[in-house]
């Protein structure tokens, strides 16, 4: 006879509620139906909501609207005004005789036209005299047809003191060169290279005046009226090994040679 002690089978434990002795889920009990006033209870409550609901769009719709600002009740556009008081053309003028030929205020700016053969004395001044440090943009606006030139140059100047800004406008014939503003502000050097190349405006004393936005030998300037809305073919200033002069790719066959590839 063995001394090993015999070994009790581990114990069974009796199922818990709502299991299965074989450990398969239970039956899910049958949704019981609701009875004719349960029905009844919720059709009123969900009527109860709707109509809530609704008094509450309509009182708010029964609300006056707020009076409106009389900007917003009658708007009125701004109109251009003369500005030959303006404290900055009062002073260009006193101190640069014939240098403001207008001045116009429109919503609270003012334009200065000023002689295109004067622009870098007048920029100078301003800068030093007036206090404005920072030249935001130049530009420039294409009129094909106009007798006064053919161009307007766009300067907006602006003086961080009191946040103010003064647009300056030169007319500018065509092939008609204007001294550079680099020597005022530095900012102007690559803004008056993109009205050269967008333009063909030439700024005298720039000190490396060349295309910005497209490469040299190219054919035209983008921004002007009559430049080519299609564009032009431009191939030939960068490959002239491979395209013909004043062309861009060859037509598609072009090269092949009965109909195969060249």
């Amino acid at each position: 006879m063995s001394d090993d002690k015999p070994v009790n089978p581990p114990e069974e434990k009796p199922p818990t509620e709502g299991t299965a002795a074989d450990g398969a889920a239970p039956p899910a009990e049958a949704k019981q139906p609701l009875s004719d006033e349960e029905k009844a209870a919720k059709i009123a409550a969900a009527k109860a909501r709707a109509a809530e609901k609704k008094a509450g769009a309509a009182a708010a719709a029964a609300e006056p609207e707020a009076p409106k600002q009389p900007w917003e009740e009658k708007p009125v556009p701004p109109d251009h005004a003369d500005a030959a008081d303006d404290a900055d053309a009062v002073a260009l003028a006193a101190e640069l005789p014939g240098a403001v030929l207008a001045a116009d205020r429109f919503a609270g700016e003012v334009t200065l036209s000023v002689p295109a053969a004067r622009i870098a004395e007048i920029c100078a001044f301003l800068k030093a005299g007036r206090g404005f440090r920072f030249l935001v943009d130049l530009t420039a606006v294409d009129w094909p047809e106009r007798a006064e030139g053919r161009f307007d140059l766009i300067y907006w100047l602006h003086r961080h003191d009191d946040s103010k800004r003064l647009r300056l406008r030169a007319a500018l014939a065509d092939e008609t060169p204007v001294a550079s503003v680099v020597g005022v502000w530095k900012t102007a050097d690559w803004m008056e290279r993109e009205a050269y190349d967008m333009f063909g405006i030439v700024f005298e004393g720039h000190p490396g005046l060349e295309r910005i936005l497209t490469w040299e030998g190219f054919n035209g300037h983008p921004l002007r009226k009559d430049f080519p809305v299609e564009g032009i073919d431009t191939g030939a200033a960068i490959y002239p090994d491979v395209y013909p002069p004043g062309g861009g790719p060859p037509p598609e066959g072009a090269g092949d040679e009965e109909g195969g590839s060249a």
